[in-house]
This record gives structure tokens, C-alpha cells and sequence, in this order.
């Protein structure tokens, strides 16, 4: 979008913030770069160029605004909506993964050179793989300057940086201030709340519904893993360097968060792994725009717009958890799922009580006596053969992953047929345009709204869905009275 001039700066002159993120503003005569809705008056047009990430504005020698704090704002929809090179590159980039591997991992990782990631993410983004990490270093050092009372020290390597001299040129760089100059004009610096706890603000792009989002995960939350407590969501995270706890509150304008991490350099794949998991980079005004062109589907959206697709931290888990889901109930499947992590889960201190537990690793898994699992003998053989592959490394369902090659090997493993594959793509591969057609709640739903509800028909008709039907799954879930559908409580 930043390569369309005349469209950018409407949307910097309106300051739409539903534009954040998708592209930066660089002013010439100031050297600062802005969010499209910064509240600022918006400079000449011929003073302003636009880029496609922070990264290649401070590629270009521009430094952060100070008021709009254009390194916080939601991440682009591009890069959960695509499936092409670029986008894993940058999902996997948000994940951490150039800084505890550098490019030469990224590039194992995605099966390309890193000569050919570098050059598609310079073409695109303005910006290599090292400079995109750059930039992500500094928003997560900002981060625990701001809210932490961590030594400078112990933030810089924290944050990913390989010295504190580095640490301090990129800080004062991107930021214009000393790092000590960021703690002491930060907001609320005379409270930072309880130690070891850091609460931060997830943005989003307005509106969000957050009922059929909380509510689903406080659904099928599994004992031990995850709780619904106080208003938020909380759960075990298992993450590269240890684990952590996160707290996730709904607000009119943010998502609150409250993370507990073993080791701080956990920070940055954390929050990443949060907003995948509320699905917070998503564009909703595009994605109800299309829908609502559809008039069975648009009393649906005009009820309840910004209905997100709830996803996963752990897609390892989500695809465990959707075996052990397949043709019981949804308390069935807690059951089953909380005998598991009591048995074979990882044991964890939660300061607060209610958590025990990270979810069984797939190699903990695959080590079990199937004999021991209470459920059927086929099901027995669906979830043997998904654990050892999953172990054994010979499926991957990460952010890196290719969607159609992930559903091909899927398909191809024994009783995962088209739902067990589709729900796995919708919620762990995060496929905007995975569809649902036999199940249970959908085609009931599309029943009651006079829509086709033998599957085969149903797709033709959601073809003009298109590429959002995971959304319009959403839509048609809320018209039943589930819990998944509301907000708890």
C-alpha cells in the first residue's frame, strides 16, 4: 500500500489509525516517522514519503515520533493472511527466530537461501532480515525500559541485543533519547506494579468483539493450562528459553496483558504469540466489509462486528487438543486433555494458584504406552501418528510452516479427515480462509439462515467469502447459543 501516494496521505489527513501498521510515514523537514494517525498536524504532502516498515524508515535515517509511538502500533494484516515466503520470513521473525538463530536459521528454517530471503524482504519491506529484527529489538528494549525496573545491563541482552554498546547506539538511534531518558519520561513511571510481572498494551485496529474470541478459549480451556479468572484469560506458555504465565484482559481500546516470564529474552515471542493468539493484526473493517456484501451474512456482522478468529500459542498442542476433540463434546475433551497434563505435562509455579502445568511436549507424548490412553482403538492410532510426527520433525505446524503442504501431510496421516485438517488450519496454521462445512454447529446455522447445508453446497456458496471464511465461520458459530459465543462472566 505505502507504493500508493495518494491513498496514503488521505489516510494520514483523516489520521486513520485502521491504517496503522500497514504502512509508516517519514517526514523530510523533521527526520521523524509517524503512524498514519499520529495526532499531529499532518505535514505537506511533498514533505512526506512512505514506508512499509519501521524497519526501512530507520534503514532511511528517521527516527521514531515521540508522540505516536509508531513502533507500538498493531502489526500488518499482510503477514497473517499470506502464505508466500515473505510472510513466514516475517511471522517467524516476530517469533524471535533471527535472534536466536540469526538468518542463516531463518533461511534452514523456510528452506530458501538467505541470499533469496534477503532480497524478496528488501524488495518488500524496505528492509532485510537484520534490520526487521533490529527494529523489533528496540520496540521489545522500549518495552522493558518502560515497565520493568530491570538494569539497563540486563535489558539489552534481554532484548536480543549482543552488547550494551549496541543496545545504547540503537536505542538512541530510533528513539532520539538515552535509554535512561526512556525510563524516566515514561507514563506511570513512579509505578511499575508488582515485581517480575510485566503488564503491557496489545493494540488492535478497531472494532473487536471479544466474545466469541475469550469466550472460546475460556470454553475449551483446558484445567491446569489455562483458566478464565477475574475477567482474563490466563494460561502456560512454553517458550524458547523457559516458560511463562500471561494474563489477558479485554479493554474498549487494548488487550491488557500481564506476562510472568522464567527468563526475560522470552519477552519478544511472548507478546507475538499473544496477538496470534487473539488474532490482534487482523484488519476487521476489510474483513466485515466482505462479508457483509453477502445479505444472509450481514445482520450477522452488523450485530457484532470485529469478530476475530481465536487461535493458538502452542500449534503443536491445538493440534493434539483437535484429535482429542473429534466426535466428543467439548467437556469431553477438556477431560481428556486435563488427564494427559496431569500425567505427562511439565509442573509450574503460578504465584497466583489455578495453573500447574505446560501441555505435554509432542516428544513426551509420543514416548506414552498407547494402551494406556482412554479412548477408542482408532482414535488411539490418530493420536499416535500425529505425536510421533510431530516429534520425529516430520510435520511442522509453526508459524514457518507451507498451509498446503502442512494440510497434504495432515491428510495424509490416519483418521484426519477434512474437519480435524480444517480446524487445524483455521487455528494453528492460521489460515484466514479455512472453512468448516461439515461441521455440526455450521451446518445447523446455515439451516436457520437458509443457506445450503449439505457441505459440498455450503462451500460453493461461501465462495464469495473468500479469502476470510474463517471469519464467516465465526459469524455462524455466534448465531447458537454455545458458551464459546460469550464472554464469561
Amino acid at each position: 500500500m505505502h507504493t500508493d501516494t495518494e491513498r496514503c496521505v488521505r489516510a494520514v489527513r483523516s489520521k486513520d489509525a485502521r491504517f496503522d501498521g500497514w504502512f509508516f510515514t517519514a517526514v523530510l523537514t523533521t527526520g521523524i516517522y509517524c503512524r498514519p494517525s499520529c495526532p499531529v498536524v499532518p505535514p505537506k504532502p511533498q514533505n512526506m514519503v512512505f514506508h512499509p516498515s519501521a524497519a526501512a524508515c530507520q534503514q532511511a535515517g528517521f527516527r521514531a515520533c515521540k508522540r505516536c509511538r509508531p513502533d507500538t502500533s498493531p502489526g500488518s494484516p499482510e503477514w497473517n493472511r499470506r502464505a508466500d515466503l515473505v510472510a513466514r520470513a516475517m511471522r517467524l521473525i516476530a517469533d524471535g527466530v533471527v535472534d536466536r538463530e540469526g538468518v542463516p536459521g531463518l533461511a534452514t528454517r523456510l528452506g530458501y537461501s538467505t541470499r533469496q530471503i534477503e532480497r524478496q524482504l528488501l524488495a518488500e519491506l524496505g528492509a532485510g532480515p537484520l534490520a526487521l529484527a533490529r527494529a523489533q529489538r528496540a520496540q521489545t528494549a522500549r518495552l522493558l525500559i518502560e515497565t520493568t525496573e530491570l538494569p539497563m545491563a540486563e535489558i539489552a541482552f534481554a532484548a536480543g541485543f549482543s552488547s550494551i554498546r549496541t543496545f545504547n547506539e540503537t536505542v538512541r538511534e530510533v528513539f532520539a533519547l538515552a535509554p535512561g531518558e526512556l525510563r524516566t519520561r515514561a507514563p506511570g513511571n513512579a509505578s511499575r506494579g508488582t515485581p517480575g510481572v510485566l503488564s503491557l498494551r496489545l493494540p488492535f485496529r478497531a472494532p473487536l468483539n471479544p466474545d466469541n474470541l475469550f469466550g472460546h478459549l475460556a470454553a475449551t480451556a483446558v484445567p491446569g493450562v489455562e483458566e478464565w479468572r477475574d475477567g482474563a484469560y490466563r494460561r502456560t506458555l512454553r517458550l524458547p528459553y523457559g516458560h511463562g504465565i500471561v494474563a489477558l484482559t479485554p479493554r474498549p481500546d487494548h488487550i491488557a496483558c500481564r506476562l510472568t516470564l522464567g527468563d526475560p529474552r522470552d519477552l519478544t515471542v511472548a507478546i507475538s504469540r499473544c496477538r496470534r493468539l487473539l488474532d490482534l493484526d487482523a484488519d476487521p473493517v476489510a474483513v466485515d466489509d466482505q462479508l457483509r456484501a453477502d445479505p444472509v451474512l450481514a445482520p450477522l456482522v452488523d450485530k457484532a462486528p470485529g469478530r476475530r478468529v481465536p487461535r493458538t500459542v502452542d500449534e503443536a498442542e491445538f493440534a493434539v487438543r483437535a484429535v482429542l476433540g473429534q466426535q466428543v463434546s467439548t467437556a469431553a475433551a477438556r477431560t481428556h486433555a486435563a488427564r494427559l497434563v496431569t500425567a505427562h505435562g511439565t509442573p509450574v509455579d503460578d504465584p497466583e494458584g489455578g495453573l500447574t502445568h505446560l501441555f505435554p511436549s509432542p516428544e513426551a507424548l509420543a514416548a506414552l504406552d498407547p494402551e494406556t490412553l482412554a479412548m477408542p482403538r482408532t482414535r488411539r492410532a490418530t493420536f499416535t501418528g500425529l505425536v510421533r510426527r510431530l516429534a520425529d520433525g516430520d510435520l511442522h505446524l509453526g508459524v514457518e510452516s507451507d498451509w498446503p503442504e502442512a494440510r497434504a501431510r495432515l491428510l495424509a496421516l490416519p483418521g484426519f479427515g477434512p474437519w480435524t485438517v480444517d480446524v487445524i488450519a483455521m487455528r494453528a496454521l492460521g489460515d484466514p480462509d479455512a472453512f468448516l462445512p461439515t461441521d455440526l454447529g455450521i451446518r445447523r446455522a446455515a439451516r436457520e439462515l437458509g443457506l445450503p447445508s449439505t457441505p459440498a453446497a455450503l462451500t460453493a456458496r461461501a465462495a464469495t467469502w473468500r479469502p476470510w471464511r474463517a471469519y464467516a465461520v465465526q459469524y455462524l458459530w455466534a448465531t447458537d447459543s454455545h458458551p464459546i459465543n460469550f464472554l464469561p462472566v
